[in-house]
């Protein structure tokens, strides 16, 4: 299905998307940095699992800056949930990173994407490691506070850095046995627990490869268009999937290729 949105309108909306990410973005961060960490009344989702006071309230400020300006728009999101619409849809992550956020860790971000039919049309990522806003909209590079960025050059495993995310959905011998091999191939790898933030370390060349075996549609749809832009190759389900049931995805640098051809094998895309 294409999309239904001419480039102006794509457009307007990545302009709104990139400043109601910064906006947001900022004031979390500022609100981190200036309350005691008793103070963002922490509930649990489930085992290591979180949510904040400040992710709901960050959610509902970007609702309300994007459909006060796009009002046929739909909206979903992680804590308020929503589903896709037959025009288009955002899908949003307030916080990626929940966990590292109430301990203080730097490695979270503001996710954003629009979707329209079966295209990630937009990307939007806030990196509060550096403060800074990542975009991307399909067909026309990605960007790193408004200069393009592009994926790490490395064709040699030995001089690899991947990124690896593990959820509790799936086996962690699974994962132990990617590590191995990994290792044995020569790979340095980190583990960061924010898969926006990881997939933009890949488009700007940080790191060789993100790899997650389940995340959402909000975890991942602005942070692999944005890697896929910056030259990635990605791999995913089809997006209506995602949204229904979330799943894999994999990002990394054509020069390896070769050495990450098994993953694609073991999810079957």
């Amino acid at each position: 299905m294409s999309s239904a949105f001419d480039a102006a309108a794509i457009r307007a909306r990545s302009e709104v998307a990139i400043s109601v990410a910064l906006k947001v973005g900022r004031e979390a961060a500022r609100f981190r940095r200036d309350s005691n960490p008793g103070t963002l009344a922490i509930e649990n989702k489930g085992l290591q699992d979180f949510v904040t006071i400040v992710d709901r309230r960050a959610e509902q400020a970007i609702r309300d800056g994007l459909i006060s300006r796009f009002p046929d728009d739909t909206f979903m999101g992680e804590e308020s949930g929503g589903g896709s619409g037959e025009g288009g849809t955002w899908v949003v992550d307030p916080i990626d990173g929940t966990t590292n956020y109430i301990r203080g860790f730097r490695h979270w971000g503001v996710s954003i994407a629009f979707v329209a039919g079966s295209t990630v049309e937009i990307g939007v990522v806030y990196d509060a490691t550096e403060d800074k806003v990542f975009h991307a909209i399909c067909g026309g590079g990605a960007f790193k506070d408004g200069l393009p960025v592009h994926v790490a050059a490395t064709a040699d495993p030995a001089h690899a850095l991947v990124i690896l995310g593990h959820s509790r959905k799936t086996s962690f011998d699974d994962h132990l046995a990617l590590l191995r091999r990994l290792h044995e191939r020569g790979m340095d790898y980190r583990r960061m627990g924010a898969a926006a933030i990881d997939l933009v370390r890949v488009a700007e060349g940080a790191a060789d490869l993100y790899y997650e075996r389940h995340l959402n549609a909000w975890d991942m749809l602005a942070g692999a268009l944005i890697a896929k832009e910056a030259g990635a190759m990605v791999a995913m389900p089809p997006v209506y999937k995602l949204l229904a049931q979330g799943g894999p995805v994999i990002a990394h640098s054509p020069g390896l290729a070769g050495e990450f051809a098994f993953i694609l094998d073991i999810e079957g895309l």
